[in-house]
This record gives C-alpha cells, sequence and structure tokens, in this order.
C-alpha cells in the first residue's frame, strides 16, 4: 500500500515561533460541504495529569499551518 499524504496522526506539529513541540495530531477538522480541511488538533499540555479536567487540546487553524513535511508540520501559533 502507497502512503496517505494526509495521514497526519504521524506527524509531530512543532511552534516555529519559540521551537515548542507540541505533540502529534490528534484530530483533523473539516468543512463536509466542501470537504477543505479547518484545523488541526492536538493535545494540550499535562495531558495525563488532566485526566479529570475539561478538555485543553489545542486547535490550530488551518492559516496557521506554515509547513508540512514528510515527518513535521510547522505552526504558527
Amino acid at each position: 500500500m502507497g502512503d496517505k499524504g494526509l495521514d497526519f496522526k504521524h506527524k509531530e506539529v512543532v511552534n516555529v515561533k519559540d521551537g515548542k513541540r507540541l505533540g502529534f495530531v490528534q484530530d483533523v477538522c473539516a468543512d463536509l460541504e466542501t470537504g477543505m480541511i479547518t484545523s488541526i488538533i492536538v493535545p494540550g499540555n499535562n495531558k495525563i495529569l488532566n485526566i479529570f479536567s475539561q478538555n485543553n487540546d489545542i486547535v490550530i487553524p488551518w492559516q496557521n499551518i506554515k509547513c508540512i513535511g514528510e515527518d513535521l508540520i510547522i505552526v504558527e501559533i
């Protein structure tokens, strides 16, 4: 089988502003009418420690994605 071009779950997200590794893509949101990706979601800080607290995932709008590489996504947030 060939690679899927949009297999984001195996890509790590890095913020270009501070070089911080945000984690691996957890989910992708899309506009169902157009089929366009609108954002990606990465787990928030201390996910294990916040198991009983509110969802603190980081939603990154598509326009904040600067570059998508083979194993890395560069964002600006």
